[in-house]
């Protein structure tokens, strides 16, 4: 029988033990090992409508648009997934990445030498930013205070806010994506969806075009989708609840009901930075400042082992 049939090999006058080779469908769901053979892919989905030109909660004093917020978090994450990635003969494509935008139309949100493409291997990804910014960013004098320097900030998508928030085609679109990923790579880690918006969806409710996703699954367990909604001005984070008890109204809890519950490995990363989490703990933050949005992407992109 194959190796992934279960069985135990028969021993030999040397053997000592006999080796059992676990079958896919035994294993615990959501470890399997991540390699360029076997890749996963992210999507994000960016809420580009009107209202995403609000500026975002926060005590800062230099208010930023929620809009300018989403898409610095998204670029900053794909700089961090290119250096994770790097190795001598550059970067490896353990992952996939696509990144939807979704107001006045829905579709790719990638600028320049990948502007309509959906899910592009990482490598390709990295050598093809739009363009590189020159920003400015704090660091320590090495006398206790803080020196502002110049940094290099590549850019892949560029903030967008007009139009509605057709969530629903947005979503149908990324179970498209991930249909596809699912047949393509049936034994790898499933794919993860991240659906970044501030308001209600205006073509209708999308519980079911949500539920959809997480139908379709790897051996490794079923796509995972979380739901990060981003505030206004003097919104208060509620950061990865097990339950919806507490949730403030009936948008709250729809966002919430459609997120995928956080894997293993996921929990206790999120525990080891400060979050109180428990098996039911769901990848969904509501009222996301500007720290709650850097930390649920650093989260809900937390891979397992690449090889």
């Amino acid at each position: 029988m194959s190796a992934s049939s279960g069985t135990i090999r028969p021993m030999g006058p040397d053997a000592v033990t006999p080796q059992f080779e676990e079958p896919l469908g035994m294993r615990m769901p959501y470890t399997a090992e991540i390699s360029r053979t076997n890749p996963t892919c992210f999507v994000f989905l960016v809420d580009q409508s009107t209202s995403m030109s609000d500026p975002i909660g926060g005590d800062s004093v230099d208010t930023k648009k929620k809009a300018d917020v989403v898409a610095d978090a998204i670029n900053r994450l794909i700089t961090e997934l290119s250096v994770k990635c790097a190795k001598e003969e550059g970067v490896r494509d353990y992952f996939h990445v696509a990144v939807i935008g979704y107001g006045a139309t829905v579709g790719s949100a990638f600028s320049g030498a990948l502007a309509g493409r959906d899910l592009v291997p990482l490598s390709e990804v990295a050598d093809n930013p739009a363009r590189v910014d020159d920003r400015t960013k704090k660091v320590p004098d090495g006398a206790g205070g803080l020196v502002e320097t110049s940094i290099a900030f590549p850019v892949w998508m560029d903030p967008v806010a007009h139009g509605g928030t057709p969530m629903n085609r947005a979503l149908k679109y990324a179970e498209t994506l991930v249909s596809g990923w699912t047949e393509r790579y049936p034994g790898g880690f499933p794919p993860i969806v991240i659906n970044l918006t501030d308001g209600e969806s205006t073509d209708g409710d999308p519980t079911e075009s949500a539920t959809a996703i997480s139908t379709h699954a790897t051996a490794d367990g079923a796509a995972l989708l979380f739901n990060l909604h981003v505030s206004a001005a003097g919104g208060s984070p509620t950061a990865f609840p097990d339950s919806a008890a507490d949730l403030p109204d009936t948008y709250a809890r729809t966002l919430f009901g459609m997120s995928s519950p956080l894997p293993t490995h996921m929990r206790s990363y999120a525990a080891s930075q400060g979050q109180r989490v428990s098996e039911s703990t769901r990848g969904f933050v509501y009222n996301a400042d500007i720290t709650s949005v850097v930390q649920f992407l650093d989260i809900g992109t937390r891979a397992t082992e690449l090889r």
